[in-house]
């Protein structure tokens, strides 16, 4: 039986810090890389973390802004955002022993090469054994206990279903799949639909609108899964389309938030600046476009958030371009 009783979390954002949290109450021990020395510090001394996710009570944390606060762990959780992904993974690879479970937890895909967080770790940390955390989950509301489903994937059945009992709880309940690669779709591709939803709401256009929006996205998402070799039904479970549901439906996500101002004639680059925390889909949205492409997928509302995020087109000419898209067969 595997031993799992020491997780590393790499990257201490609000959901970092909210799995941190997770881990502790489930038992397990803890230690937290964080990039910003403040961070660690606050986390180190009990005093929770105030940038990423005020307002919640942490126990003090092993937390150092070095790497080697990783050493020794049996499992690492990667939640650093994806566009860093490559960079955090290369500086921690002393860590990082061969066989040694990496859960990959950020939602999205690297903008310069189109690669998957799965991809990226294979080419960086070849001998670590990947896994992916994705799901219908909120950072705040775990961290207040609040009843939250995901999904872990992992294609080693005994190393997944090793981390879920290690990561469950009675109100953080992981289900084991053994499809990653859709699991990773389904988070990155919810994050870009979610500010296509945001635009929605922002422009007033409706509720109607709104869920046309995102059962079309839908299809959009599982079309792209399965051109990388994803198991369609894991598009309907809790990392595709639970996924889905949550992101598209609460201003609580970045991404939503940040399409609706979008929708309101806000410009890309004002609203990411006022930003400490990474909108992930404003930069996923464009390696997105560039990976349907190269596998002959059609994605019309992806490229559409590609194309105003690029300033090619505005939110009101993308949103009449999809309408004026011709009648089909829906399949």
């Amino acid at each position: 039986m595997t031993r799992l009783e020491h997780f590393g979390v790499m990257g201490a954002g609000a959901w970092g810090t909210a799995l941190a949290l997770c881990l502790h109450q489930a038992g397990r021990k803890v230690s937290v890389h964080a990039r910003e020395p403040e961070v660690a510090e606050s986390l180190a001394s009990g005093g929770g973390n105030p940038a990423y996710l005020p307002g919640i009570e942490l126990p003090a944390f092993a937390a150092s802004a070095e790497p080697g606060i990783l050493a020794g762990a049996d499992a690492i959780l990667a939640v650093v955002p994806a566009q860093f992904a490559r960079t955090a993974f290369l500086r921690a690879g002393d860590q990082v022993a061969s066989g040694k479970p990496v859960i990959l937890c950020a939602k999205g895909i690297e903008r310069e090469t189109g690669r998957l967080m799965s991809e990226v770790l294979a080419e960086t940390l070849p001998g670590a054994v990947p896994a992916v955390l994705s799901g219908p989950s909120f950072a705040a509301d775990v961290a207040r206990g609040l009843p939250t489903a995901v999904t872990l994937a992992c294609q080693d059945p005994a190393m997944g279903k090793a981390l879920v009992q290690a990561i469950g709880r009675p109100v953080f309940r992981p289900y084991w799949s053994s499809d990653p690669v859709g699991a990773e779709v389904g988070g990155a591709v919810k994050n870009v639909l979610a500010i296509a939803c945001g635009m929605v709401e922002g422009l007033g256009l409706g509720r109607s609108a709104h869920a046309a929006l995102m059962t079309r996205g839908f299809a959009e998402m599982k079309r792209l899964a399965l051109a990388k070799g994803a198991q369609g039904e894991t598009l309907s479970g809790l990392c595709g389309l639970g996924d889905l549901v949550l992101t598209c439906s609460s201003t609580q996500s970045r991404n939503m938030s940040f399409g609706k101002a979008l929708g309101l004639g806000r410009a890309p680059r004002d609203v990411l600046a006022e930003r400490r925390a990474v909108t992930e889909g404003a930069a996923t949205a464009p390696a997105i476009v560039t990976l349907a492409a190269s596998l002959r997928v059609e994605m019309p509302i992806c490229e559409a958030v590609a194309a105003i995020l690029a300033g090619d087109l505005t939110v009101e000419a993308a949103m009449h371009a999809l309408l004026a898209r011709p009648f089909k067969l829906e399949d």
